[in-house]
């Protein structure tokens, strides 16, 4: 009989969750053993935490030489340069010069940190000053004092990798859930395909509508979990690249797409650029949806969205 099996673990900082649908419970958590391994293998990889990680020593020498790094460093910073391109930068790996030094989000942060300053450690976010060389295998961040990081894309890249292998051990259906961004394939237990409820902002417990998501990816960010109150104004945890300052006006957007690393990669700019913006952007992606909840509980979708 089928079975769902299911293992919270504490993984790259967050809380993920993998389900495996099986008949037999030791082969189901031996797998999700194997899915765990290969988080905590990704995590080493892209960890800016680890002085001898790979995305360390590329920022050690920013400014100074090119670094070799493995393929698969190399494919994921080519695919991120690549989304930066396509959202005009509000998607950014090279946001690291601006990140905890200005913005801690635990709740005694009580003023704005100095705009000057941070206008001039926004000089040192550009993606267009990651240099990429295929035929060496190095990555060079151009300027002195860049700094990459891989926190918009990390949790996707890590669920969808975590999914392939659960696939080619033959897992026939599973959640890989990195703490909110998830991606599914197969059925339920039941036979019937997996649901997500989309959550109203008001009164997060009563979801207003149900999406079947089976074969998809969902990535959802929110200001409603993490945030900062500063002279009665709401800032939330998501920063905009091209101004440092985090982002006001959207209460939360959902992104709906096959692969989870796109997922988790595109939440982010959708979240900063506008919602006209957003919208049109999204509409113009093959295979892409997005929901949008603004401050106001104003709820936006994408145009094949149908919500019930």
């Amino acid at each position: 009989m089928l079975r769902e099996f299911r293992r919270p673990q504490k993984l790259m900082g967050n809380a993920f969750e993998i389900t495996v649908v099986s008949d037999d419970e030791k082969s189901a958590h031996l797998h999700i053993d194997a899915a765990i391994l290969e988080i905590q293998r990704i995590e080493k990889l892209l960890t800016t935490y680890n002085d001898s990680s790979q995305t360390n020593l590329i920022n050690q020498n920013a400014g100074i030489q090119p670094v070799k790094v493995d393929w698969e460093i190399f494919d994921l910073i080519e695919r991120s340069i690549r989304i930066s391109s396509i959202t005009d930068g509000y998607f950014d790996i090279s946001y690291g010069g601006i990140d905890k030094s200005f913005w801690n989000f635990d709740r005694n942060m009580n003023q704005l940190p100095d705009p000057e300053l941070v206008k001039e450690h926004l000089k040192l976010v550009n993606y267009q000053n990651i240099l990429l060389n295929r035929e060496n295998q190095t990555v060079f961040l151009k300027e002195k004092g860049m700094r990459i990081g891989f926190g918009g894309i990390g949790k996707g890249y890590a669920a969808e990798m975590a999914k392939r292998l659960l696939i080619e051990r033959g897992v026939a259906s599973g959640i890989v859930n990195a703490s909110g961004d998830l991606t599914t394939w197969g059925n339920q237990s039941d036979g019937k395909p997996w649901t997500v409820g989309i959550a109203d902002p008001d009164n997060a417990k009563q979801p207003f509508s149900y999406m079947n998501i089976t074969n998809m990816a969902v990535a959802t960010s929110g200001s409603y979990e993490k945030f900062v109150v500063i002279n009665d104004k709401k800032y939330s945890h998501t920063i905009n690249p091209k101004t440092g300052m985090p982002v006001s006006g959207v209460k939360s957007v959902s992104i709906f797409c096959p692969n989870a690393e796109i997922a988790d990669a595109m939440a982010t700019p959708v979240s900063i650029m506008g919602i006209d913006a957003a919208l049109d952007l999204v509409n113009q992606i093959n295979h892409l949806e997005c929901i949008i909840i603004d401050d106001e509980d104003r709820i936006y979708s994408s145009k094949n969205i149908n919500l019930k």
